[in-house]
């Protein structure tokens, strides 16, 4: 079966055949006349066939740092939602963190024909920003923002910022801090920025031997705040970068020394759900993730449209979420 033998069974010409399966004009008369001879015949058409004439194949690269975090998950669930409602299937790259898989992924998507790329940032390099100025399709980054690309990012400085101030105003005096590397412009620079400049705002003196700098893990949290207690027993506060790293800070609390836990306030950021399942529940910013995902995949589909570049920003809020941790 092919598109002579349809054009004949329907009753029309090759040229409104080939617009029809090319969603260009066809009238409703012929549009139901050829719908109706694919149905009865079952054919499916050539996919690559389809991508020579439209150039589209409806293949949307996304990369990420990390399948297995939540927050990752919760904005591909919005962009997935999005993007398959529009008709577009999605090709995950996961990176595991690594940056050099990171501009691997890009190269693929480079090389191969997709419509577009999401890509879940983390620590942008010189050697991202060469590929991606390579790359023909709109680029969306998620997470970070990003001069001369269209971004959805959080207000990871206010939120830091908000959460410091809650801390001071509930009376800590001495807090620590339990961050990533400033290479993550967002969860590194722009959350510890904020942290500081609350502390400056309100008269206090940032202490730097109370800001250790680790990774993304549980263990990170756990071996800060073990060097955090010994060298400053005084603490009243520990404002985590994540919500992972919190409960890291949070086991070695129990374990080493549960008799503190309710002198000391702990906080994170994500609003995850095992900062809800941890006891104490955690205190933390809540981020909309999986709305982060829906702005990205939208601005994607706009920039798919569009004959001409488009740059465009969005910053999502956040929302303070006080449980038991902060008591």
């Amino acid at each position: 079966m092919n598109i002579s033998k349809i054009a004949t069974l329907a009753g029309v010409s090759n040229a409104t055949v080939s617009r029809f399966l090319n969603n260009g004009y066809v009238s409703q008369e012929n549009r139901e006349k050829i719908q109706k001879i694919i149905d009865e015949t079952g054919y499916i058409p050539s996919a690559h066939a389809q991508t020579l004439r439209t150039k589209k194949t409806n293949l949307i690269g996304v990369i990420l740092p990390k399948i297995s975090s939540e927050a990752v998950s919760r904005i591909i669930e919005g962009a997935g939602k999005e993007l398959t409602e529009a008709g577009y299937h999605i090709l995950l790259g996961n990176t595991d963190l690594n940056i050099q898989k990171e501009i691997e992924y890009l190269n693929i998507f480079k090389n191969n024909q997709v419509d577009g790329i999401i890509f879940v940032a983390t620590i942008l390099t010189p050697a991202h920003l060469e590929v991606m100025e390579k790359i023909k399709v709109p680029i969306i980054v998620v997470g970070q923002q990003v001069e001369g690309y269209s971004c959805v990012y959080h207000d990871d400085f206010g939120a830091a910022y908000t959460l410091t101030k809650e801390f001071i105003q509930k009376g800590c005096k001495r807090i620590g801090y339990i961050g990533v590397t400033e290479k993550d412009i967002a969860v590194g620079y722009e959350r510890k920025r904020g942290f500081m400049q609350a502390l400056q705002d309100s008269g206090m003196e940032v202490q730097q031997e109370l800001i250790k700098i680790g990774d993304f893990s549980e263990e990170s949290g756990y071996q800060a705040i073990n060097e955090l207690m010994q060298l400053d027993k005084r603490i009243d506060g520990v404002f985590c970068a994540t919500d992972k790293i919190a409960v890291g800070a949070l086991e070695w609390m129990k374990e080493k020394q549960p008799e503190q836990i309710e002198r000391i306030k702990f906080a994170g950021i994500g609003d995850s759900v095992l900062a809800k399942a941890i006891s104490p529940k955690l205190a933390s910013m809540h981020y909309y993730y999986k709305t982060s995902g829906k702005e990205a995949a939208k601005m994607l589909l706009d920039a798919m449209q569009s004959e001409t570049k488009m740059i465009k920003e969005v910053k999502l809020g956040y929302e303070l979420k006080l449980r038991e941790s902060f008591k």
